[in-house]
């Protein structure tokens, strides 16, 4: 199973990435974690992505595929993939849709996690995140059991400064401008997958089951 989330911040794509990479037993691959490991291993590509983003710029598409391709070349990714956060640009999804035809591979399908504008920036705003472990809450739909602590580790939790509503603006635009390329080359290839992402998970869940298992059957992987 070959699959790629779209979606903007807040969408969810993290959430449901991971758990559909536990259903379909293969990797969540996601450009943030990559790049967090490469800098973290000192591997040349961190070396060189690290450049870019201590300067605040966006990594350039080809070192993003560079990195994406050895992900994918590791013995996990064999059966396939899901991939969250990547492609993020029109010459993104060409180059890797042409990189995965060179070895015979293609996408079963890209799922669009779509979520109303305000509905997306009340999630933001409202999203709280451990600075230790790493765990996201909301203060209406997801709230700690001690205002202001993590669950977990009892750390004070963060508002992260990309949480705020007039930089979550400026985040969403961009989504929308970079985004709005992808989704049209992804219909027209027949691979775009609508689903409502608004709603509770356990119902986004669903709808992604019943419209995922069949194309996991038919490409031959098991649960």
């Amino acid at each position: 199973m070959r699959l790629v989330l779209l979606g903007a911040p807040g969408a969810g794509k993290g959430t449901q990435a991971g758990v559909l990479a536990r259903r379909y037993d293969v990797p969540h691959i996601s450009t943030g974690d990559m790049l967090r490991e490469h800098g973290q291993l000192g591997t040349p590509l961190g070396r060189k992505t690290a450049r870019f983003m201590q300067s605040g710029h966006l990594v350039p598409d080809d070192l993003v595929l560079e990195m994406v391709e050895e992900r994918l070349a590791r013995a996990d990714a064999r059966r396939g993939f899901v991939c969250d956060g990547f492609p993020r640009t029109l010459p993104q999804a060409e180059s890797f849709a042409q990189r995965l035809a060179s070895r015979g591979l293609a996408l079963d399908g890209v799922v669009l996690l779509e979520v109303p504008f305000q509905a997306l920036i009340r999630r933001l705003c409202l999203r709280r995140v451990c600075p230790g472990c790493g765990a996201v809450y909301h203060l209406e739909d997801r709230p700690p059991r001690q205002v202001g602590r993590c669950d977990a580790d009892g750390s004070v939790l963060l508002h992260r400064e990309d949480d705020r509503e007039e930089v979550i603006r400026e985040r969403l635009e961009v989504y929308h401008q970079q985004t709005a390329p992808l989704v049209e080359f992804y219909e027209e290839a027949g691979l775009l997958l609508r689903v409502d992402s608004a709603r509770p998970v356990e119902l986004i869940r669903a709808d992604l089951y019943e419209i995922l298992d069949p194309l996991s059957e038919r490409s031959g992987d098991t649960r």
